[in-house]
């Protein structure tokens, strides 16, 4: 059966401890990113939103500065040392100090295993497995010194289940699982959670392209009846990011209809 009512950020309640933070959120021109810097936007948090191309970070400027013109789009490869620490920079110098962190930004090289590429594994390891570490690393100094920190990561069901075709992927999504226990292991102390959101199949780009029957396919497997939408995987950041997700640190929260259920 599908639900009723379809997730609206602009309705989300104002939880406590987001607004007036600084909040980078990773891959926010389109999708899940943008949905997720919106919904922190509105919850009063300023947020730097990323994206790979000028023309992209222009739209996520656009989009934030219409909720409140200290939110900034800036342009970021996550997979470049050089560029993270630019942005890092400028972030401070026009925002703040970051406190709450989003890693989204990712990519896809679909490929059966023996056709896989040398490039083609690379590729999706450093920027969806490297950009974690040199994101967070670049936060953390900050987020210690205010003793206060939300890292969220957004992880995928494919990294639980797997997925053929994917082994790159899904290598990467479950290695992010295991980077955010342990990190999150090391700085619960000083007051920060680390916490990695799995979405399931969610409405996008790509799903808007797919046959009515594959559609169907999809969603025959979801026991909910539907597909997700970025919607609801921003509502999860909110509250993660919030100060009622402040005892909760090194889990991994399924948004999926129940597709995968641990």
């Amino acid at each position: 059966a599908q639900p009723t009512a379809r997730m609206d950020i602009e309705s989300l309640a104002r939880w406590p401890g987001i607004a007036g933070r600084t909040a980078v959120v990773t891959g926010a021109s389109r999708g899940i990113g943008r949905s997720i810097a919106e919904a922190l936007a509105r919850q009063g948090a300023v947020v730097a939103g990323s994206a790979t191309t000028a023309e992209g970070a222009a739209r996520v400027d656009e989009m934030l500065k219409t909720i409140d013109p200290a939110n900034r789009g800036f342009v970021l490869d996550v997979g470049d040392d050089k560029s993270v620490e630019t942005f890092l920079q400028r972030v401070v110098d026009e925002c703040a100090a970051p406190t709450i962190l989003v890693n989204n930004a990712g990519v896809t090289r679909d490929n059966l295993l023996l056709r896989m590429s040398a490039e083609e594994w690379e590729t999706v390891i450093s920027t969806n497995l490297g950009s974690i570490y040199r994101m967070c690393k670049a936060v953390l100094r900050g987020m210690v010194k205010a003793r206060h920190g939300r890292i969220i990561n957004i992880g995928s069901v494919v990294g639980i289940t797997g997925n053929p075709g994917q082994s790159n992927y899904a290598a990467a999504k479950a290695g992010l699982v295991g980077f955010s226990k342990s990190l999150a292991r090391e700085v619960a102390s000083r007051s920060i959670t680390v916490n990695t959101i799995a979405p399931g199949f969610i409405e996008s780009d790509m799903t808007r392209t797919l046959t009515e029957q594959q559609v169907k396919a999809l969603v025959d497997q979801i026991p909910s009846g539907t597909l997700g939408a970025p919607a609801d995987v921003a509502a999860a950041v909110v509250f993660l990011a919030s100060d009622a997700g402040r005892y909760i640190t090194g889990e991994t929260l399924n948004v999926n209809g129940g597709l995968n259920m641990q």
